[in-house]
């Protein structure tokens, strides 16, 4: 009998990355300045960490649980608090898939030196969300090329341009000042406002968990994948910013052509480089798209089921893939994308960074009950067998749980309330009224969800375990002939994240 191949700690490494990196973050990245070297470090110590054990913990226990952290948070606190964090998780991703539609025909309009116009922009951006759509109908394992081609060019991506960036500051001096009371952590509006991208990039470590079961010993391994994994992919991202920073000073990147603004300067405007990497640059955003969409697809579709998103979400293809939430995902997506001429009409610009924005706030928002879900699990639920524990007492979990959520807020007001009365603050009212305007659209949802459940789940406290709960009141697949699939693409959602980055 053939010996099982193990996960080895480069598979779980490399893992890591190709779910966590995005391409499209080195620029509002880059923004911060020098002082981002120390913000990155001060958040692995104070988010990453904990925040990594902790997911490895939840996610190696509860490991049959197909909505990852919508599923933790409902099993600790009931279907309510399930429901937010399954709306919160799903509506962040037809946010950033309008956010990188805009992407598109910038980048195209770099690369060509051509005015698009209104109507073949919005035509292309539309092209994008739909295309994405129609890959997401197919399983993840067909669609794997694409993902592992995608995580290579993004770390081709970034290599580059911190490689430009070395040339450029050796031939022609750094275009930002250097001078070390720029790396001093600055606490100002400005520079907390970008904060929320370093979280964002470390979000979809939970991934690495579905493994635990392949590792040889994944009470060792599992933590130190997580760490050497963030700091890869800092030194990814810190290294594509230096390139970035080496061209343009930080107070005039562009949030949106950053990364393209900067190898036009020192590649040249036209060059063959700057043509590869806007193209490279395009065909990363279909693999990001394409990555998280199978695990926020199955979040979605997996609180359908629980009657904690409308129904149209439970909706799945012969394949076992749910092609409900594809679809409302597109429409939410050109959606906004079609509004955006009237937006420009009166007065808003910006729109990567306004829907991007909205979708960082979200995703923020889905992981800050997570921690005291993992708190409550650890006192309702003692005797569940962990494969991985985070390490010490009772004072220090208390810490490693609430210094997250402290950050995850301090980071989401940062992002979108206004702090002061400048022009620039004050262009965060677009995002907060957004953001507002969602979140009350999800409690309109979450109640008249809730109206087709014959009882209410209130925890594991309460209404002991969920699975059995679930099964005692006819909660179960629609499909019961596709529920091996379902199951199996369940899995494979998890690893491409399914909290979940």
């Amino acid at each position: 009998m053939a010996k099982k191949k193990k996960f080895r700690m480069i598979d779980a490494i490399l893992t890591v990355i190709c779910v966590v990196f995005v391409a499209e973050a080195a620029a509002p990245a880059a923004v911060i300045g020098n002082q981002q070297f120390f913000w990155w470090i001060f958040l692995i110590i104070a988010y990453l960490l904990p925040y990594g054990l902790i997911v490895c913990e939840l996610g190696t226990t509860y490991a049959d649980d197909p909505g990852g952290i919508a599923d933790w948070v409902r099993r600790a606190f009931g279907d309510r608090w399930g429901s937010r964090v399954s709306w919160y998780y799903w509506i962040n991703f037809p946010l950033w898939m309008a956010s990188l539609a805009f992407l598109f025909p910038e980048t195209i309009s770099l690369l060509t030196g051509m005015d698009l116009g209104v109507v073949p922009s919005l035509a292309i951006e539309l092209a994008f969300v739909w295309i994405v759509v129609l890959m997401s109908f197919t399983k993840t394992s067909d669609s794997a090329w694409i993902l592992n081609l995608s995580a290579v060019l993004k770390v081709f991506i970034a290599v580059s341009v911190g490689g430009l960036g070395i040339y450029y500051a050796v031939t022609n001096g750094f275009a930002s000042d250097m001078s070390p009371a720029t790396f001093l952590p600055s606490m100002d509006a400005s520079s907390l406002t970008y904060l929320s991208i370093i979280l964002f990039n470390f979000m979809g470590f939970e991934a690495i968990a579905v493994f635990a079961s392949d590792m040889e010993n994944p009470s060792r391994q599992i933590p130190k994948a997580i760490i050497a994994g963030g700091l890869a992919i800092a030194a990814i991202y810190l290294f594509s910013s230096f390139g970035i920073g080496a061209a343009i000073p930080s107070t005039e990147v562009s949030l949106d052509s950053g990364i393209m603004d900067a190898v036009a300067i020192m590649a040249g405007n036209g060059s063959l480089l700057f043509i590869l990497v806007g193209v490279i640059f395009l065909v990363t955003l279909f693999g990001n798209m394409i990555s998280w969409s199978f695990g926020v697809n199955y979040v979605a579709a997996h609180a359908a089921e629980k009657k904690n998103m409308p129904r149209v979400f439970a909706h799945f293809n012969k394949n076992g893939v749910p092609t409900g939430a594809s679809i409302v995902n597109g429409i939410i997506a050109s959606a906004l994308v079609l509004i955006s001429p009237v937006m420009s009409a009166v007065g808003l610009d910006g729109f990567f960074w306004i829907f991007f924005s909205m979708n960082i706030v979200f995703l923020l928002i889905c992981y800050m009950p997570m921690f005291p879900a993992f708190l409550k699990l650890r006192k309702v639920d003692p005797d569940t067998p962990r494969i991985f524990r985070v390490p010490g007492g009772k004072a220090l979990m208390n810490v490693a749980a609430w210094l997250p959520v402290v950050l995850l807020v301090l980071s989401m007001i940062a992002t979108v309330v206004p702090l002061n009365g400048s022009e620039e603050e004050l262009s965060k009212v677009p995002m907060l009224v957004g953001v507002l305007a969602f979140a009350v659209i999800g409690e309109i949802v979450r109640v008249v969800s809730a109206r087709k459940r014959p009882v209410e789940y209130r925890g594991m406290e309460k209404d002991g375990d969920p699975e059995q709960w679930d099964r005692a009141h006819g909660y179960l697949m629609e499909e019961p002939e596709a529920e091996e699939t379902q199951v199996a693409e369940a899995t494979e959602a998890a690893e491409a994240p399914a909290m979940s980055s």
